[in-house]
């Protein structure tokens, strides 16, 4: 009878399946009332105890960024804020839960010049260094997760932005969009959102971006992305992940990009891609 030795066989570990799950917050998670449905927190929990890493990529600023978190039970990792510009690291034993871990600024001189030229009646907000928001006509929205500090415009072509947003109330979001292409921004990146809303970073600085780097950080493959998202602002990161997936709602352009599509925030559609994540890892 032989003895086959083990000694000198190295144990080989199982390959790590867990996927990075990017997720929109306004449109895919919680509705444009700003619901979010108990299908999608739970399927969200589930996703969560089963080890993948599920990581909020928004537009919103971070103060709006929060409550999604703490809805879902999101306590550690990453999230992904400002369309890419601001990247918390979430951690229960620091004192507020999280740090920021990375913050893009940018001049937005050029650009706000060039947009008060062509779109005079527009009101105007920007997220600065600090996190705080300063704005014109005392333009308030949930999204900055912050109480605006009312200034005037030239207050705001000073500061050094994380964000810039630019509403209009006379126009419908085709005649803004085509109003900002025709102004030709340069040494920014910026998104037209379903009205005519326009969000602004530094160049270069798209959710895609800043997920990439969180990645890189988790050390997890490509193939095991994942990104579901509606908007015009979530076209980089469905087209940087493995497997892209646009919500039923969402336009065109996002449709273009997406290697598949679900239902409609509505519909629940981000509990069927959730589910589908645990069904491949099982």
């Amino acid at each position: 009878m032989t003895t086959l030795s083990t000694a000198g066989i190295e144990d080989q570990q199982a390959p790590d399946k867990r996927h990075l799950v990017a997720l929109d917050v306004d449109g895919t998670l919680v509705d444009h009332d700003g619901h979010m449905s108990p299908g999608v927190r739970v399927a969200a929990r589930d996703a969560i105890e089963a080890g993948h890493h599920l990581v909020i990529a928004t537009g919103r600023s971070y103060g709006a960024a929060l409550p999604i978190l703490e809805l879902l039970g999101l306590t550690t990792g990453y999230c992904v804020c400002s369309n890419g510009a601001v990247t918390l690291r979430l951690d229960p034993s620091l004192e507020d839960g999280y740090e920021v871990l990375d913050r893009v600024v940018f001049d937005p001189k050029p650009a706000l010049a060039a947009l008060r030229a062509k779109l005079p009646a527009a009101k105007f907000a920007l997220e600065d260094a600090e996190g705080r928001f300063l704005s014109t006509e005392r333009f308030q929205d949930a999204s900055f997760g912050a109480e605006a500090l009312a200034v005037d415009f030239e207050t705001l072509l000073d500061v050094q932005a994380v964000r810039v947003v630019v509403f209009s109330t006379d126009s419908t979001a085709e005649e803004f969009g085509s109003a900002v292409q025709a102004i030709g921004l340069h040494g920014v990146t910026y998104s037209v959102g379903w009205t005519a809303w326009l969000d602004i970073a530094a160049a270069g600085v798209t959710k895609a971006s800043a997920l990439e780097q969180v990645r890189r950080r988790l050390e997890v493959d490509p193939t095991l992305t994942v990104a579901l998202g509606d908007g015009r602002n979530d076209i980089e990161m469905l087209d940087w992940a493995a497997r892209g997936v646009a919500m039923g709602q969402a336009p065109d352009e996002v449709l273009a990009v997406a290697s598949e599509v679900t239902g409609t925030v509505y519909e629940d559609g981000a509990v069927n891609v959730l589910a589908s994540v645990l069904d491949g890892a099982a």
